[in-house]
């Protein structure tokens, strides 16, 4: 009988341990919800929270494992020292906040709370050298309090790199076969998408900012003038006086010939 591989292996464990990642991955989102709760309250029409859940496949978890690994490769005379539950983000949850300020409040709401308190950071970098510069996005990896062999993964972004992920991740980050290679110089120009997509809710923070109160002194000492529509047919207030009297005689004329042809 043919020996099984550390691949096979692990796809076996996989399906044993997905029935409690799935239960990690409820109490986890529920408990972000219930910790979100005072901001998503009081949120502005402009403004948006949205939480999201996912188990990875098995073999995004294989490849994931795999990519640990020295060399990338597994090696089949340890085949049982490989174990899916090394895995941080098995199950995962990912915030995304719109603007800036609500992604900052709630890393802040999360981190309060005691279960999350505990957890180790591994916020993500446009450099992994820069340590100094403000993540990407804020995540943190621990063990829910139903099951202490699998962690879980909790992720906070900016809406907006969170929705350029969605296609950054499947074209660049894990591209099909075709494309390895090929998108070899885009790092740069990544770096670039989010620097922009950074200096635009900056400034659309900036703006929305600004004091009301000056913004209302700023527009009755330089009132913009209406705009006044052309009406298509004169209208009796686009006239003065006589000339209204001139129309009301005419228009009294034509009824009173109207009278004579009948």
């Amino acid at each position: 009988m043919t020996e099984r591989t550390v691949e096979d292996r692990l796809r076996a464990e996989y399906f044993t341990l997905l029935p409690d990642a799935l239960r990690i991955l409820e109490e986890l989102e529920a408990e972000v919800r219930h910790c979100l709760l005072p901001l998503l309250n009081k949120l502005d029409k402009h403004e948006k929270v949205t939480v999201t859940s996912r188990i990875k496949d098995c073999e995004s978890a294989l490849g994931a494992l795999r990519r640990r690994q020295e060399g990338a490769i597994f090696d089949p005379d340890r085949a049982d020292k490989y174990s899916l539950k090394g895995l941080n983000d098995l199950a995962g949850v990912r915030v995304l906040a719109f603007p800036r300020s609500r992604w900052r409040e709630a890393d802040d709401l999360l981190r309060q709370h005691s279960q999350f308190a505990l957890w180790t950071s591994d916020p993500v970098r446009v450099r992994p050298d820069d340590v100094e510069a403000e993540p990407l996005a804020f995540k943190y990896y621990g063990n829910c309090s139903r099951n202490t062999a699998l962690r879980a993964e909790l992720q906070i972004a900016p809406m907006l790199i969170g929705l350029f992920w969605e296609v950054e991740h499947s074209a660049i980050y894990k591209p099909s076969p075709r494309l390895k290679g090929v998108l070899a110089g885009m790092d740069e120009r990544t770096i670039k998408v989010y620097e922009a997509l950074k200096d635009f809710e900056s400034e659309f923070e900036r703006l929305i900012r600004r004091d009301p109160l000056k913004v209302s002194e700023d527009y009755w000492q330089n009132p913009v003038p209406p705009v006044q529509a052309t009406p298509l047919w004169p209208q009796p207030w686009a006239f003065d006086r006589d000339e209204v009297a001139t129309l009301e005689r005419r228009k009294k004329k034509r009824k009173k010939g109207k009278k004579r042809v009948r």
